[in-house]
């Protein structure tokens, strides 16, 4: 299986996982020369919708705190491909807070995978119906202008019914804090919105 410990593996997972990741900002950025700031804030909040609107916003002053998180299954390998999309300054302050005040500077090829792996696996989780965590492995992170995306995988060969996601990604620095979270799961496609006062939801599938 692709969750192991080899590092070719790991490695060759990284690079899949953001390949897929280029591919779907390609597209919510096609979109994007379609669209201005004021038509979109008039848009019904879809699946896409979601994507542009980050994206959008990413490139206008950093006056707000959100993630955008895209879950695909891949029912091949029988395991969620995980992509989560920060803002590098205000992962740089929650792994300073974690890490008693020590300033970090997050850049590609730095050697603080092992700070945000445990950051993540502190505040993001697919729940089973069992009430049991789901075990996943960090593939790695890559820095990208004002922003870092986070590649997680995890495994999963049951089926999801009764499943839910925990998302509290930065609800320890900004009460304001919004994550969003699009799932591709078998063809049905949801997204769900993670507030500081609602960081548990169902997946509904």
């Amino acid at each position: 299986m692709i969750y192991s410990n080899c590092l070719d593996s790991k490695v060759k997972k990284s690079h899949h996982l953001k390949k897929h990741a280029k591919m779907q900002r390609g597209k919510a950025l096609g979109v994007i020369r379609n669209l201005n700031f004021a038509a979109l804030r008039l848009c019904t909040i879809k699946f896409v919708s979601f994507s542009v609107l980050f994206l959008l916003l990413s490139f206008r002053l950093h006056d707000f705190h959100t993630s955008i998180t895209r879950m695909d299954y891949n029912a091949k390998e029988k395991s969620f491909e995980i992509s989560i999309r920060v803002f590098t300054d205000d992962l740089e302050k929650a792994l300073s807070k974690d890490n008693n005040g020590q300033k970090i500077v997050v850049v590609n090829n730095d050697k603080n995978d092992p700070l945000v792996e445990k950051y993540i696996r502190k505040h993001f989780a697919l729940v089973s119906s069992q009430k049991q965590k789901k075990a996943y492995a960090y593939v790695g992170k890559e820095q990208e202008a004002d922003a870092t995306w986070i590649y997680i995988e995890i495994p999963n060969q049951e089926a999801v019914t009764g499943f839910s996601l925990q998302n509290t990604i930065m609800h320890d620095l900004f009460d304001d804090q919004i994550n969003l979270v699009n799932l591709n799961y078998q063809g049905q496609k949801k997204s769900y919105i993670f507030k500081k006062d609602d960081t548990t939801l169902a997946l509904g599938i």
